[in-house]
């Protein structure tokens, strides 16, 4: 395949291109087509604008082919032009003319000539003196007529009309060819066609364009022909589906009309797409700068013996042309640098950067460019881009099914739709993959031609063990981690996608692992985010290759190995007591239709088990057989009545009991002291919390949906760290301790559904942390004078209470409203503006009457919720 072919420029991109093509190289295209592969996403005319441009760079031996006198200016104006147009890249021919032989034009030369795509002809004074030139220019036009070569005459201290009409010293060389070769007139015939001809063809004077400065002039030659040389390109894609508006991304992000020096940067996952977007990019504008580098795979490269310094000559070769070019260190590379290219309109592409040395000793800062210049990085580090400063980042995204469905089709029949048996294989694999062009390719390519058998084999393989060409791939984003952070990423791929950040971050900063900048790390790496709802979410495949680094740890015995996830695997182990002390984490979650009876004596080997999930399990046995180490203990559905005293706690950092069969939850005092997270939600016969002296670090209580439970501990006071209680449907529930007026730290409280609580304790407003109460459908006749005191609460919820009248809750909300002018029996609250910080405020089913609201409601400056209904 041509290196070319995904180039989506087309030829609106080039007003300065003016060319017609070959017609017999236009069949050959037209030939060589067969092999592409459209584009969906591209119109017509952008594929074959690309594609054409794609062959016609390879199709040409030359860019151009230089014609001039040499006696005239072989040692000056031409040798200066030359070197200019090799400079920029454009291969040009140049005959040295002491090699001549024989009077006629040599073969060599003629293949030069229809192997160039455009020819530059140097009129001079002497050019018509010299018969080889004659000829050479009558095969040049003969080229341009029928082969749609471009010819570009330069007028050199002579007027194009003596060009033109074989006047002034033109006359004189014809006067004598004339006399010389009577016997062969149709040649000079031939001559004078092809000077008239060639005249009449735009070009350039010295004169008029330069006022015979030559600098100046060779300039405008050499810009004019880089717009008209297509510039060599860099292979793609195969197949570049969806490329065009990812490219087109970033081209908004460069912002190319502009004239200041701007860095955008391109990231994303390993196998997502960005070099192939970088170098797409770089195919559709690099004609417009004075020089362009594209530095491939920047990472492994410098990672190798002077790997960086051949970067170095690499980029300058790229952009000067400057050949032989040797730089002995870094340091000196990076002055080469900034001295030879200061001030030139470059384009430079960085591909594979995960060290700010390595951005330093290619490209320096933007003040080693010259204006209208742009650099374009790429890399999986987002924390690259934030330190190198880039004007505007570009995260690329997954493809889409119908694209991912069309890639992987075209890798694995050839054609954009699959054969109709495989038409649910097809979706299966499209959906494994989740819109990742590496993994899309690299399975379609692998299952081209398979039966399938096989296509269905794969696919069972695939849940298990991940194919090992996209592992390779993926896991270069893992090389440089620490050995903490590597242990949060494989905790969240084994057990923790699509669980609330902030939860699993307790949970890990318990374990050690320094869980903010831990996330921070591979957020910036996209190995992992966090969606709009707090979530952490993984691509599939990340998390199939954190699973598969522990499985092949020990690959035929899972109890050797350091996470056990597999329902299987976890059940095999747990059964037969194969764990180890390599086991630090394990979690089995049963469904409600599996009755599993396991021993206590299979944790008994697991020294160094820190999270443990056993949902729906039965456990037999003595609870000292359970790691001393455990962080997170989940055990939903739990069939007793209450945690064994010999069941050791103390290193507990979140307790999750959901929906358990717990009457209390430890029958003697506990001490908890890192214990932050206790949810006893919906444990539906717990009669009484526990007692919380020897809690001190809890943060999130969670009672919510516990209908049996008739107190909460006076203890509860004491928790002050504690910044949310949720007794959400607490429906038995009737009077709160009044200790929990304590809680200085609480910020949200749910009292919602806990239909028995008739009040809150008087000295309730010194909760001043307090942001949200949610207390609708509760029986509270009277707010406490106190509760004005709550200055930061944003969201109150009173909605419910129907049994209430108009005059009850105004007096409740009189008293709340201005608590130095109380009046239970005032309609009207004297003010309401002294709550600045209320957002949302939620009376409906209140069965207020019209006079009953506040006459200065409108004085809440931040209220944006109001619920009267």
């Amino acid at each position: 395949m041509d290196d070319r072919q995904e180039s989506q420029t087309t030829s609106s991109a080039r007003p300065c291109l003016k060319r017609k093509l070959d017609p017999e190289f236009q069949g050959q295209n037209q030939a060589r087509k067969i092999l592409v592969v459209e584009d969906p996403n591209t119109d017509v005319q952008s594929n074959s604008t690309a594609t054409s441009a794609s062959f016609s760079r390879s199709y040409w031996n030359y860019d151009v082919f230089l014609s001039f006198r040499g006696e005239d200016n072989r040692k000056n104006f031409t040798d200066h032009l030359y070197s200019a147009l090799v400079r920029v890249g454009i291969r040009t021919f140049r005959d040295d003319e002491e090699l001549r032989r024989g009077k006629t034009i040599s073969t060599e030369l003629l293949n030069a000539i229809r192997g160039s795509r455009i020819s530059i002809v140097v009129f001079s004074k002497g050019y018509a003196s010299s018969r080889w030139c004659l000829d050479e220019l009558v095969e040049i036009v003969h080229c341009r007529n029928t082969k749609g070569h471009t010819l570009l005459p330069i007028f050199y201290h002579v007027d194009p009309s003596d060009v033109r009409k074989q006047a002034g010293t033109f006359a004189e060389a014809f006067a004598r060819y004339e006399e010389w070769l009577q016997t062969d007139m149709e040649r000079v015939q031939r001559w004078r066609v092809a000077l008239t001809e060639a005249a009449n063809c735009s070009g350039w004077n010295l004169e008029s364009l330069a006022n015979g400065y030559e600098s100046s002039f060779i300039e405008k030659i050499v810009a004019q022909v880089s717009c008209e040389v297509e510039p060599i390109g860099l292979n793609v894609a195969r197949h570049p589906i969806g490329i065009n508006y990812r490219v087109d991304r970033v081209k908004d992000l460069l912002d190319l009309g502009t004239s200041d020096v701007r860095i955008v940067g391109i990231y994303g996952m390993g196998g997502i797409g960005k070099t192939t977007i970088a170098k797409a990019a770089y195919n559709q504008i690099c004609y417009g700068f004075e020089g362009s580098s594209c530095l491939l795979n920047i990472k492994e490269i410098s990672e190798q013996p002077n790997g960086l310094v051949r970067l170095q000559e690499q980029l300058l070769y790229d952009i000067l042309k400057m050949k032989n070019l040797k730089i002995d260190s870094v340091d000196q590379g990076i002055n080469l640098i900034e001295k030879r290219i200061h001030g030139k309109r470059v384009l430079v592409v960085l591909d594979d950067v995960d060290d700010m040395g390595q951005l330093h000793a290619l490209v320096g800062n933007s003040e080693w460019f010259g204006p209208g210049s742009r650099v374009i990085a790429t890399t999986r580090d987002e924390h690259m881009l934030i330190k190198l400063g880039v004007h505007g980042k570009y995260k690329v995204e997954e493809l889409g099914e119908e694209e991912s469905l069309q890639l992987f089709n075209l890798n694995a029949f050839g054609i954009r739709h699959p054969k109709e048996d495989y038409l649910e294989l097809s979706i299966g694999v499209m959906k494994y993959c989740r819109g990742l062009p590496l993994a899309l390719e690299v399975l379609g390519s692998f299952l081209l031609g398979r039966s399938i058998g096989e296509w269905k084999s794969e696919l069972e393989k695939l849940q298990k063990i991940p194919h090992h060409q996209i592992q390779e791939i993926l896991r270069i984003s893992l090389k440089s981690l620490d050995d903490g952070t590597m242990d949060i990423f494989l905790d969240i791929a084994c057990f923790f996608v699509g669980m609330d950040k902030e939860y699993v971050i307790k949970i890990l900063d318990g374990c050690g692992f320094f869980p903010v900048i831990g996330f921070n790390i591979l957020a910036q790496r996209s190995l992992v985010t966090i969606d709009h709802k707090n979530k952490l979410r993984m691509h599939d495949l990340i998390r199939d290759m954190g699973r598969e680094i522990i499985r092949e740890k020990s690959p035929n015995l899972p109890g050797k190995r350091s996470r056990l996830w597999f329902h299987e695997e976890v059940l095999n182990v747990l059964r037969n007591h194969t764990g180890s002390k390599t086991v630090e984490a394990l979690i089995l979650n049963l469904s409600e239709l599996e009755d599993v009876n396991l021993e206590t004596e299979a944790f008994t080997n697991m020294k160094n088990l820190r999270l443990l999930q056993i949902n729906v399990v039965h456990l037999t046995g003595s609870y000292e057989h359970l790691s001393k180490e455990l962080r997170w203990f989940c055990w939903h559905k739990c069939s007793l009545t209450f945690l064994p005293q010999n069941f050791y706690l103390e290193n507990l950092v979140i307790l999750d009991m959901q929906h358990s069969n717990l009457k209390q939850v430890w029958k003697k005092n506990k001490i908890l002291k890192k214990l932050k997270v206790l949810n006893l939600n919906n444990s539906k016969y717990l009669t009484k919390s526990p007692d919380f002296s020897q809690v001190p670090q809890l943060e999130i209580l969670i009672l919510e949906g516990c209908i049996s439970l008739v107190q909460v501990h006076e203890s509860i006071g004491n928790l002050k760290r504690l910044i949310s209680l949720n007794l959400e449907g607490c429906k038995n529930l009737r009077n709160l301790p009044r200790s929990i007026s304590n809680l200085k730290s609480l910020e949200t409280f749910n009292l919602s559904g806990c239909l028995k609580v008739e009040k809150l304790p008087e000295e309730f407003g010194n909760m001043m942390a307090l942001t949200e109460l949610l207390a609708d459908g509760i029986a509270i006749k009277q707010l406490p004078s106190s509760f004005g005191l709550l200055k930061n609460l944003k969201t109150l919820l009173l909605s419910g209470c129907k049994e209430q009248s108009s005059k009850s809750w105004l007096s409740l909300l009189s008293s709340w409203m201005s608590p130095k002018s109380l009046n239970p029996v005032s309609l009207l609250p004297a003010s309401i503006s002294g709550l600045r910080s209320l957002t949302t405020l939620d009376l409906s089913e209140r069965n207020l009457s019209e006079d009953g609201i506040p006459i200065d409601l409108g004085n809440l400056s931040s209220l944006r919720n109001l619920d009267l209904s």
